[in-house]
């Protein structure tokens, strides 16, 4: 990190304005030489108004912005270039800024530099990405806790739990003579040691909330040709996303739409009609069709009112009992043929006709209450919803087992020191205190150029 890095911060395109970033030693000097003011005498949190020139042409206005190290993003020398908007004036100041001895940023490289000089911790930086990538109030409330450091106090709060027990046991160990450390017993050690289970076990609990709220709710819907799920998907969009006819297998391929419900992102996917056909196309779509079931957070099971259940639907029926899902039967304003008792208790059913918007306000109501999407309204969004910090939470929650097993089994306490130190480091993996250079690749390498 000897070097001085550069990169576009803002989307390429035509726009007001862009921002050209600088992180290291050498930022102020690199854009002092191709700046028509002098930027060496300039304080830290300053702006300069002039002109971006290369052998004596004037490239750009602009406004440039001084931030000096360690009070700066990366703790480093931070210079940022505001210039008119535009492909042509921004890359030819980013090439101007390449010739003067900066090099081109990797995706993620300004976050990076920050975590690394310890200016946030991998939650925070995580946190940062899910914000830029936020869809939603609710995703963009629970993404600025993770910014602002909130949930990362909760994981270091762990961590000194955990730690005031070993400094305890090395005392009992090393200084058997000092009265005033408690004793830790196999006693002591599982009390203490069902309290840190229970809040990791919360913390698993309530990041399924959280996944809910980064990536929404995806829902399958899914039923033979012809049933009405095009014009379910329609009705709940409110615009004519799938074709709708009175031919059998019209929609061949997955078609797809979301709209916000109490802050939430619910993403519909209408699926080509399940039967068996001969038609190739039509065949590929029903795979699709299938893969969605398995993939899907919610499925809703389209019926025809009109029409008896056949031998694809039973089987649907059988083979998602697992999987959450609402029974829709549609067309009720069509003569009854359909069994009603082959349904189970266990799922909700919805009787309606699909272009009666007051149906689908019932369909809303019952995803409401399936997923408590109220409760979520009103929570303080404080959740993990990263699959890596969640993976590795998992695996804490293993070695607290491991922990209680050998407690109960009267194993000496000195030894269950070993399995708390192991803890200890994997808790420190969610907020980056111990890392692989391979695993901070892969994580930085994910963000936007200029971050």
């Amino acid at each position: 990190m000897d070097d001085t890095i550069v990169a576009i911060s803002t989307a390429t395109g035509v726009s007001a304005i862009n921002i050209i970033r600088l992180s290291g030693s050498k930022a102020i000097e690199i854009v002092d030489t191709v700046f028509d003011k002098d930027l060496k005498t300039k304080k830290s949190n300053t702006i300069t108004y002039g002109h971006i020139v290369f052998n004596g042409e004037v490239i750009d206005e602009v406004l440039v912005s001084i931030f000096r190290a360690p009070k700066s993003y990366t703790t480093e020398d931070i210079v940022e270039i505001n210039c008119h908007g535009g492909i042509a004036p921004t890359n030819k100041i980013l090439e101007t800024i390449l010739m003067q001895g900066a090099r081109l940023a990797e995706p993620g490289e300004f976050i990076k530099r920050a975590y690394l000089n310890g200016r946030v911790d991998l939650i925070e930086a995580e946190s940062v990405q899910d914000l830029i990538y936020s869809k939603t109030e609710a995703s963009r409330k629970m993404s600025i806790n993770g910014v602002n450091g909130i949930l990362s106090k909760l994981i270091k709060k762990l961590r000194n739990d955990i730690l005031a027990i070993i400094a305890n046991i090395e005392v009992n160990i090393d200084y058997p003579e000092y009265e005033d450390a408690i004793e830790i017993t196999n006693e002591i050690l599982k009390e203490k040691i069902s309290v840190i289970k229970s809040n990791i076990i919360n913390l698993i609990k309530e990041s399924e909330n959280g996944k809910i709220i980064k990536n929404g709710i995806e829902i399958g819907i899914i039923g033979r040709p012809n049933v009405g799920k095009s014009s379910l998907l329609n009705e709940i969009l409110q615009e004519n996303k799938a074709i709708v006819t009175d031919i059998e297998g019209t929609t061949r391929d997955i078609v797809e739409g979301s709209i916000i419900l109490n802050g939430i992102e619910l993403k519909f996917i209408d699926t080509a009609g399940i039967r068996n056909t001969k038609n190739l196309v039509e065949k590929i779509g029903v795979e699709k069709s299938k893969e969605i079931i398995e993939k899907s957070d919610l499925i809703l099971m389209m019926f025809d009112n009109n029409k008896t259940l056949n031998e694809e639907e039973k089987q649907l029926i059988k083979e998602t009992r697992d999987k959450k899902r609402i029974f829709i039967i549609n067309k009720i304003d069509l003569k009854t043929n359909i069994d009603k008792n082959y349904f189970p208790k266990t799922s909700p059913l919805i009787e309606m006709t699909v272009k009666d918007y007051k149906y689908i306000n019932t369909l809303k109501e019952e995803i409401i209450n399936m997923f408590n999407l109220k409760e979520l309204e009103i929570s303080d969004y404080t959740y993990i919803s990263n699959s890596r910090q969640i993976a590795l939470l998992k695996e804490c929650l293993i070695i607290v087992n491991t922990i209680q097993e050998t407690n109960e089994n009267g194993i000496s306490v000195d030894l269950i020191e070993i399995d708390l130190k192991r803890l200890w480091d994997k808790l420190g993996e969610i907020i980056g205190e111990s890392y692989k250079d391979e695993l901070l690749d892969e994580i930085f390498s994910k963000f936007c150029l200029g971050k």
